[in-house]
């Protein structure tokens, strides 16, 4: 009776024998993806012709030039002004109640949308016209609140 085999050899492929079946793979590769390689070697084409391969091979060879000039431009005093001040917006905007920002964009157009008929109307305002305004309580209403936003902006300057 045979014994049983109890060892089993590994294939040991030659370093030719890789090579071969790299080789198959990577055209395998290619005959289920020629559409697309042969759209990435079109594109490659118009990039060579048009300059903008050169360009991007020179900034890939200056990266580090790049990146110096890019982060001496970060560092100066308007860009770090601008980046502290965006942040000091989103702060403050992060504390607004979004109803009330909501109403007062709204109501800034309305405004907006009323200054532009009296524009059209140019019609003169005097003395009394301004006495019988404060009477109409939209107007009222408005001088109220821009009072109260100067109070606020008072208070807030002190600081």
């Amino acid at each position: 009776m045979a014994k049983p085999i109890t060892k089993i050899a590994p294939v040991v492929l030659t370093e030719k024998e890789k090579e071969e079946q790299s080789l198959e793979k990577v055209v395998q590769d290619v005959a289920r993806n020629a559409e697309g390689i042969q759209e990435t070697l079109k594109l490659l084409q118009e990039l060579h012709d048009s300059g903008i391969l050169e360009a991007l091979n020179a900034a890939i060879e200056s990266k580090e030039q790049i990146a110096k000039i890019a982060v001496g431009q970060l560092l100066r005093p308007p860009v770090t002004n601008m980046i502290n001040n965006a942040m000091a917006t989103a702060g403050a905007l992060a504390e607004l109640d979004p109803e009330m920002t909501k109403k007062l964009v709204s109501s800034l157009t309305k405004g907006l949308q009323k200054a532009e008929e009296g524009l059209e109307n140019n019609s003169r305002v005097g003395v009394f016209d301004l006495v019988k305004a404060l009477k109409d309580p939209d107007i009222n209403r408005a001088i109220g609140f821009g009072l109260n936003l100067l109070k606020g902006i008072g208070e807030g300057l002190k600081q």
